[in-house]
């Protein structure tokens, strides 16, 4: 009986809830069609916009970065970055009409890094701050770039604090002591051998398997010793 009861009060639960709903559904019937409209309206306009230009803009992009592709992969920066006057428009024109892409983004680390090998670090940075990304490879990358081209302007404060972000970033026995080592080195031209001492021992420590550990230990005494000095 007690069984009974309880399927019976659940069903009367049940069936108010039911009923409450039959009767909002009634009462805000003008006011659940536009709102279904209005959400039919948007996902239209999202497809639109995702199908009819979204999609065909990343499709667009992707096939004007590749000529940019082979030309960078053949050293060709200058090429790879204005284009060719025939076929191809470069990297930066494709920034412009394809920045908000992922081939559009690509093409400023691409750009960033063109500038740099062409001496044009101030421009490279710009390019380089303006990509996005947060994967353990290209990220690091790109931000110990941006190191580089600080270092290469002589803000080399600047440069480590680059260097430390990418290792950071990395977090990782490949990337990671590369940029750590840059920042020791670059400590040690501001003769700041105690902190360049610090990022070497991490070195050691946490990344002990890497290949600039395998001769780290140098770089820890001739810092000791020049710290003495």
């Amino acid at each position: 009986m007690a069984n009974k009861k309880k399927e019976s009060e659940k069903e009367l639960e049940v069936d108010e809830i039911l009923s409450r709903s039959e009767r909002f559904i009634e009462k805000n019937k003008n006011l659940l069609i536009y709102g279904l409209a209005t959400v039919a309206v948007v996902v239209g306009l999202y497809l639109a916009y995702h199908y009819g230009y979204a999609v065909p803009r990343a499709e667009k992009a992707t096939q004007a970065i590749f000529r940019g592709q082979q030309y960078f992969e053949r050293d060709s920066f200058a090429l790879a970055l204005n284009g060719n006057d025939f076929d191809y428009e470069g990297f930066d024109a494709i920034i412009d009409q394809y920045g908000s892409t992922k081939a559009g983004n690509l093409a400023k680390a691409y750009a960033g890094i063109c500038y740099y090998r062409l001496g044009d670090p101030q421009t490279a940075i710009r390019r380089l701050k303006s990509f996005s990304g947060n994967d353990t490879q290209m990220t690091p990358v790109m931000t110990g770039l941006i190191g580089d081209c600080y270092v290469s302007i002589g803000e080399v404060k600047e440069g480590i604090r680059y260097f430390e972000k990418a290792a950071s970033k990395a977090n990782n026995e490949i990337f990671s002591p590369i940029y750590l080592k840059k920042a020791g080195i670059a400590y040690e031209s501001l003769n700041q051998y105690r902190d360049a001492i610090s990022v070497y021992t991490v070195i050691k420590e946490k990344y002990n398997r890497s290949m600039e550990a395998m001769d780290i230990d140098r770089y820890i005494t001739q810092a000791e010793i020049r710290s003495r000095k």
